[in-house]
């Protein structure tokens, strides 16, 4: 069975290893949501890993309500993302920019509007969150709110290879618009887009066909987290909307599909919800990337049993430029800051010590 250290092709991807970067929202974007100079530096630490997968990227100013999260819809947000992927490129890296719209957890008082959703629902408020529910009731998507989604999407694509990336992924996980679309407890839809698992999962479908129209399968990936709870949205048999669907996607010829699975005693969310990458490793013939709370030895074991292709780690990439390093070597993993995950600047973002640093110290 493949090592985490082997390589792997991915589409059009030669990896040179399984160790993925996840994305990892950081929020160290301007208020107009345009990429900053330390992001450049921030991807360049990491382009260790086999391929990292950008932080979420707005594919409009409506979908993306997250303050400093940075966008894909505008030239300076394209002109700006162009030298951190020139730098990770010249470091020996490769990135796929995550094409983001955050539906009904889109913040008003981020993007100045009302929030679109599958039905008129209201997202409940972060764990942890003091004071009102900064969410608000969304808007069911009209016919032609979704073609001019799906439109965005078009365009978002087209401006992630403008800006030199090596491909897309559609973020179709964690309680966001796809997601919203996806799964029974927030679809109340009695059109093509709600009711039947296949009826939910049509803007899934017409969003993927968008992005490969543009972009290619073989550089189109999207990510999924099919059980338990992801920011209020839920499903009663998630097996029988995401295994047709990652059906779907292996036969349109995706680089890679990617799961965030919750498990009883996860670190980010917990699930009594069976894992559901068994059912999907059965119909998805592609590249299979597994996520959440995976060390070494897990990561490893998720390979030999064949139940996945390659990893994704999200925190440990945080705290450690140098990962794909250290789980080669054995070398212990610094730890990373929590509260410094979306503030400003290069504290907690390019400051954390690598390998050869702390030896030294």
């Amino acid at each position: 069975m493949p090592s985490l250290f082997d390589s792997i092709a991915l589409g059009a991807i030669a990896a040179p290893n399984r160790i993925l970067m996840a994305p990892l929202t950081r929020a160290r974007a301007t208020d107009d949501h345009v990429p900053v100079p330390i992001m450049a530096d921030y991807y360049v630490q990491r382009a260790g890993a086999g391929l990292i997968i950008s932080e979420g990227t707005g594919i409009s100013r409506e979908g993306l309500g997250w303050p400093n999260a940075p966008g894909l819809w505008t030239e300076a947000q394209v002109e700006a993302w162009k030298p951190v992927t020139e730098a990770v490129h010249q470091a020996g890296g490769r990135i796929f920019a995550q094409l983001w719209h955050m539906g009904r957890l889109s913040r008003p008082d981020v993007i100045g509007m009302q929030p679109l959703s599958s039905s008129a629902t209201t997202a409940p408020p972060r764990p942890g969150h003091v004071g009102p529910n900064p969410y608000v009731e969304a808007r069911p998507a009209t016919l032609d709110d979704i073609a001019r989604v799906l439109d965005d999407y078009s365009a978002a694509t087209r401006n992630a290879l403008r800006a030199g990336f090596d491909g897309v992924q559609l973020h179709a996980a964690n309680g966001y618009l796809i997601d919203q679309f996806l799964r029974s407890n927030s679809n109340h839809r009695n059109d093509d887009y709600g009711g039947s698992p296949e009826n939910r999962g049509r803007l899934l479908r017409e969003a993927v066909q968008r992005l490969i129209d543009e972009a290619g399968a073989d550089r189109t990936a999207v990510r999924f987290s099919p059980n338990g709870n992801s920011q209020g949205v839920e499903d009663s048999d998630p097996e029988a909307v995401f295994v047709p669907a990652a059906k779907f996607l292996s036969d349109a010829g995706i680089a890679f599909l990617e799961l965030r699975e919750q498990t009883p005693d996860g670190t980010f969310g917990k699930s009594e919800q069976p894992r559901i990458s068994p059912a999907i490793r059965k119909v998805f013939q592609r590249p299979l990337v597994l996520n959440q709370d995976y060390d070494l030895a897990r990561a490893q074991a998720e390979l030999d049993s064949g139940n996945a292709d390659a990893i994704a780690f999200g925190r440990p990439f945080i705290a450690n430029a140098d990962l794909v390093t250290r789980l080669r070597t054995g070398a212990p993993l610094n730890t990373p800051d929590a509260a410094t995950f979306y503030s400003p600047g290069a504290k907690g973002y390019t400051d954390y010590p690598l390998l050869d640093e702390s030896r030294a110290a």
